[in-house]
Parts: C-alpha cells; sequence; structure tokens
C-alpha cells in the first residue's frame, strides 16, 4: 500500500515538474520571439521589394554564407515558396566569380543571401568567399540577410548594393525564422540600429515595412493561446488516435490571425513505422478537392460575371440541355438540395455481367468481379486506345470519361428528398472552367490561385513532381485497382477521369491548404493581391438555406445547426460563421472568421483499409477542434 501510495507521489510531481518545465519553454519562446521582432533593421528596400510579390514570375535562389545545412532562416523561407539552394565554389579567382555569377543571373531572377555574421569566427564564409558575394551582389538583383553580428557590414562595403538589406543582430530560436518573414510578408520589420555599422550604416537608420500580408509564425502565446493547454490536449488526443490504430500518423496545423502557431506531425505513413510524418507531407485531400479546387474557380467566374451560379446546368453545358437536370441552378447544386444522386461507384459498370448504371436491372452493388472487364473498358498494358493509366498495369480507353458523363446525364432525379450530399455535380466543373476560361481545369487554379500563392504542392496527379517518399499512402486496393493506393486518388471515379476532377483528386501539404485558407478567412486577398471579391466570399460562406432547414454555405459546409457531438465534425465553440470541409481519406480544414482562427488535420485513416471508421467514432477531428477553443485564453 505504502509502495503505491510513493508511485502516485512520484507521478504527480513528475507530471508537476513535466507541467512546469513546459511552461517554462513557452515563455522563453515568447520572449525570444518579441525580442527577434524588435530587433530586426531594414536598412534597404529599393523599389519596396520586400514584401516580395509575384511570386509565380519569380525563380528564386537560397544562397547560404556560412548557414548550416539546414537553418531556420532557409526553412522558414521555403514555407512561402520553392527556393533552389545554390552551393558557392570553394576557392577560384575573381573572374571566376563573375563568371560564375554571370551563370547563375541567367537561371535565376531573385538571390536571397544568408549571410552567418559570427563575431566569434576567425574567417567567416563571407569572408571566405568574397569574391562570390561581391559578384553575385553586382550582377544579380538580391535580398541580403546579415544574422547574428555586425562586422559583415563593414568588411563587405557591397552588401550596400542589394536591393534588400535586413540586419538581424540578435540571435535566438525565433530570430532567423522573423528575418524570413519578413522578406515574404509575414512578419513587419520596424526596428533602428542601436549603432553605426559602417560609414553607410548609422545609428537610428531602419525601414517600416507593412502590415503582415501572408501567413507569419509565431509562439501561441502571442495570438492569445495558453501554450501549455494547447499543446498537452492536442498531443493527447492525437495520441490516443495512434494507440488505437485510427490512422498510422497524423499531423495538426493551427492558425490565428494570420499566424501559424501550432503545427505538429504524429507516428509514420504506415504501420510498419519505416518513413515518420514530416511536415510537409504530400496527403490526398479527398473531398477538400471540392473547395480547394472546384469552389475557388466558380467563385471567381462568378464574381468576374462568367458564370452566374442562379443560372443553370443546360445554360453551361450544353450535353445536359436533353437531361432531367437541364434546369438544375448551380445553387442548388452547391448546396446539395438539387435532388442528384449522392454518388455512382462508376468502376462498377465496367464489369462484365454488371448492368452498366446502378438504377438499371442486372446492378449488382456487391461484385467484386476485377479483372473480368466490359470491352472497350480496360487494357493490361497502354496504347494509343488506352492510353489513361489508373495503375501500372489498368489503362482505361480514353473515351471511357463520356461513359461517366453519360451516366450522370441519366442518373435520377429526387428534388423533393431535400438535402443530400452529392459529389456528382462536381465531376463536371473542370469540363465548365475550360469551356469558360480557354485553359485547362488544372492549368487554371495554378495560373490565378496555387502558384501567386506560393502553394506550390497543391496538384493533381503528384508522382509527377513528387517521390513516392514524399506523398503519404492511402488504401490498400483490395477490389477495383488491387494495390497499394500511392500518389494516385484514392478516389475511383476520379481515378477514372485520369486523377483530375471537382469533386476529389487534389493533392498538398497542410502549409499549402493554410495559404488558401487564409485568403478566404482574409475575404479573398493574401499576400497584398485580391484573388475573389469580398462579397463573393460572404455569399459563398454564408448559411443559405439555414431557414429551410440545410446547413451547408454554397460548396462549402457550415456547422450544423442544431449541435450534436456524434455527427458533427467540428467543435460545438466553432461560431455560425465558420465554414470548411472533411475529406473521406481523413483530411479536415475549418476556418472561423469570428475568431479569425484555422485548423487543419490531415492523417491517412484509409490506410490500410477504408472500413477502418475509429477516426470518426472516437470523434477526433471535433475534439482537437475543441481543444484549440478551450486553449484560447
Amino acid at each position: 500500500m505504502l509502495t503505491k501510495y510513493f508511485l502516485a507521489l512520484n507521478i504527480i510531481f513528475a507530471s508537476f515538474y513535466v507541467s512546469i518545465n513546459a511552461q517554462s519553454t513557452n515563455n522563453e519562446s515568447l520572449i525570444d520571439w518579441e525580442a527577434g521582432a524588435k530587433s530586426l533593421v531594414l536598412l534597404q528596400n529599393h523599389h519596396n521589394l520586400i514584401p516580395l510579390q509575384a511570386l509565380d514570375t519569380l525563380r528564386m535562389a537560397f544562397v547560404p554564407f556560412g548557414l548550416p545545412l539546414t537553418s531556420d532562416l532557409e526553412h522558414t523561407l521555403q514555407q512561402y515558396a520553392t527556393l533552389e539552394r545554390l552551393v558557392v565554389p570553394t576557392g577560384g579567382s575573381l573572374e571566376d566569380a563573375i563568371n560564375w555569377a554571370a551563370q547563375q543571373t541567367k537561371r535565376y531572377h531573385l538571390f536571397i543571401l544568408g549571410i552567418a555574421d559570427q563575431s566569434d569566427s576567425p574567417l567567416p564564409a563571407y569572408l571566405i568567399h568574397h569574391f562570390y558575394l561581391n559578384a553575385l551582389l553586382e550582377q544579380g538583383k538580391s535580398v541580403a540577410i546579415v544574422l547574428g553580428g555586425e562586422h559583415a557590414l563593414f568588411h563587405v562595403p557591397h552588401l550596400a548594393k542589394a536591393e534588400a538589406l535586413l540586419v538581424q543582430p540578435i540571435q535566438n530560436r525565433w530570430s532567423a525564422s522573423l528575418a524570413a518573414q519578413v522578406v515574404f510578408g509575414g512578419a513587419s520589420a520596424s526596428g533602428r540600429l542601436p549603432k553605426d555599422l559602417s560609414t553607410d550604416f548609422k545609428i537610428g537608420m531602419g525601414l517600416d515595412t507593412p502590415s503582415p500580408v501572408r501567413l507569419g509564425y509565431a509562439p501561441p502565446a502571442v495570438v492569445g493561446f495558453d501554450s501549455e493547454k494547447l499543446q498537452v490536449a492536442i498531443r493527447a488526443i492525437v495520441q490516443s488516435g495512434l494507440e488505437a490504430q485510427a490512422y498510422p500518423g497524423a499531423q495538426v496545423l493551427v492558425a490565428k490571425d494570420g499566424k501559424v502557431v501550432y503545427h505538429e506531425t504524429f507516428g509514420h505513413h504506415t504501420y510498419e513505422q519505416e518513413t515518420p510524418v514530416k511536415p510537409d507531407d504530400i496527403y490526398d485531400f479527398a473531398s477538400i478537392t471540392k473547395i480547394a479546387a472546384a469552389l475557388p474557380a466558380v467563385m471567381r467566374l462568378y464574381g468576374n460575371g462568367t458564370l452566374d451560379i442562379d443560372q443553370t446546368l443546360g445554360d453551361y453545358y450544353p450535353l445536359f440541355r436533353r437531361s432531367n437536370k437541364v434546369d438544375l441552378s448551380f445553387r442548388s447544386m452547391l448546396t446539395h438540395t438539387s435532388g442528384l444522386m449522392a454518388w455512382i461507384p462508376f468502376w462498377r459498370g465496367t464489369l462484365k455481367g454488371n448492368a452498366q448504371y446502378p438504377w438499371q436491372k442486372g446492378w449488382d452493388a456487391t461484385s467484386n468481379n476485377t479483372g473480368n472487364y466490359k470491352w472497350r473498358t480496360f487494357d493490361t498494358d497502354s496504347s494509343a486506345q488506352y492510353n489513361l493509366k489508373v495503375t501500372d498495369s489498368m489503362w482505361l480507353h480514353r473515351r471511357y470519361h463520356q461513359e461517366i458523363l453519360r451516366a450522370i446525364k441519366k442518373s435520377p432525379l429526387k428534388p423533393e428528398q431535400g438535402y443530400v450530399y452529392s459529389d456528382l455535380h462536381f465531376y463536371l466543373y473542370p469540363a465548365i472552367v475550360s469551356r469558360l476560361t480557354g485553359q485547362d481545369f488544372e492549368t487554371y487554379l495554378k495560373t490565378h490561385f496555387y502558384q501567386p500563392l506560393g502553394a506550390n504542392t497543391l496538384t493533381f496527379n503528384p508522382l509527377r513532381f513528387y517521390t513516392k517518399s514524399r506523398i503519404v499512402p492511402t488504401e490498400r486496393d483490395t477490389f477495383f485497382r488491387r494495390t497499394l493506393l500511392h500518389g494516385r486518388v484514392h478516389d475511383e471515379g476520379a481515378a477514372m477521369l485520369g486523377g483530375v476532377s471537382g469533386h476529389a483528386g487534389l493533392f498538398g501539404t497542410t502549409g499549402d491548404l493554410a495559404k488558401l485558407m487564409q485568403l478566404y478567412l482574409n475575404g479573398g486577398t493574401y499576400g497584398g493581391q485580391r484573388y475573389l471579391q469580398a462579397e463573393v466570399l460572404a455569399e459563398f460562406t454564408s448559411c443559405t438555406y439555414c431557414h429551410k432547414g440545410v446547413h451547408r454555405g454554397i460548396g462549402f459546409d457550415k456547422p450544423l445547426l442544431t449541435y450534436d457531438a456524434r455527427r458533427s465534425s467540428v467543435a460545438q465553440s466553432a461560431s455560425p460563421e465558420s465554414f470548411g470541409h472533411s475529406g473521406y481519406t481523413g483530411t479536415f480544414t475549418w476556418a472561423d472568421p469570428a475568431h479569425n482562427l484555422l485548423y487543419i488535420f490531415f492523417c491517412n485513416r484509409v490506410h490500410p483499409t477504408r472500413d477502418n471508421r475509429k477516426l470518426l467514432d472516437m470523434n477526433i477531428r471535433p475534439r482537437v477542434h475543441q481543444a484549440i477553443y478551450d486553449a484560447l485564453q
């Protein structure tokens, strides 16, 4: 009995120690962030170069002088845009340096120079490589960031030639990150030099930058969170899901007031635990595609008068003019009140002995007769006729997409059924957008949204650009494709459309999705650029048919009209103004304008099987969401 008493006492003291230690760490982080923010001094900013604009037009390189291979500065820069790291050659003459710099200026529009100014180093890197540093400053357009000292400006007068020059004199866990944030507009600079640093840069000098225009990064306490409460609660909930095998791995991102204050990863890509989850992992968004691909295109076209959501499908898609869907308005479809079927398992219609459509006699909803396909559906290798890759050994007939459209066209309609969540109309938006803009769907999205946002991982068919090691696998498909789905879309219908659809197919990172969601929170702006009209976003995120008992926005999900913990995906504290969407693979995102709060939860709960419902049964996502609200002070 006495042993149990002492054991319990030890646990209490250990918990108390951990709590005190965490609180001490959080306090230190806040102090470091505030000190780093105050000490930043912007000495030059020709033509208001920073914060950088038009990211989609810039080919940028990061050139470190004396920084480690993985530095806080480079890591934060990479959160905003894709930068290639340039390694400065060792040795060489002045002529070699000039020639090298000339080659680089042909490849890149802008150089971001990270200069470690260590006062304790007998020969810092900026002096060892001064020929190359000077050549880049002479020939290229550059942003120079001097970290941690006061000697570089004196020893390298050419730094005065940088278009933008930023000095961060202190060194702590946030100082370099904040310097990178200023470059992209995630933080502001307003510091002044406390003393002379050279003949050009005197005491009191410094320029101000505008208020932040992109997501920044900060400790939770900066925006009013109880840091310890936030971190302990989220970890406990997510860890419980890991232990119950609700998912092999997960990550959570929280942003408030335009600052990412929490982004942590848990577990592994698979239960074999070979690849830990990393913050820049790429996920299959599943139905988040609806609000991250189809909806931004529709909202932009609606805002510029190209598409009227109160007009009908027949007005914009000639194929449907002779169908029972000719008079369906886009508003009714986007609010899931049009009477469309929920979904159609298109792949089953390819099986021999099965009716083509679910409403036809002979349809077998349980048939797994995989491999016995009807003529002109699948082949085991590519050819001119079978050119759409579904897996390495499954190639779909080049015209089969027409069968999918015919199935949607012929599907029964039940307007009297009220609210029914439907995928079907989202299949049609790529063709509608292409017809109205003259660009294919993916090109339109990347040109008008993803690339200008710096959200470059948002893409369909990610294996074109990224290795599997960076992509989180989903299901081990045992009935259709009969392989592990890794880098190929989980949704069968999207797979049969070449991986590109408006209902599923988009992949990306939590960080890049956060940029798009922050754009929504900002009323249509991000990075100083307007993407969507504020009144359009207000209309689409409002509860259009609340008076009819329908909780949806126009395309966006909304909180239930009466909170039910068993059915809700969001926290009870989420405001009526909030909006977002979930994804079948285990993804979720939610924005709350009333609290200027953004929450993203990503996991691959369908690995290795979609039959795993523990994520839902344990209410992991709404519990984490509520913990975020509870941690607000």
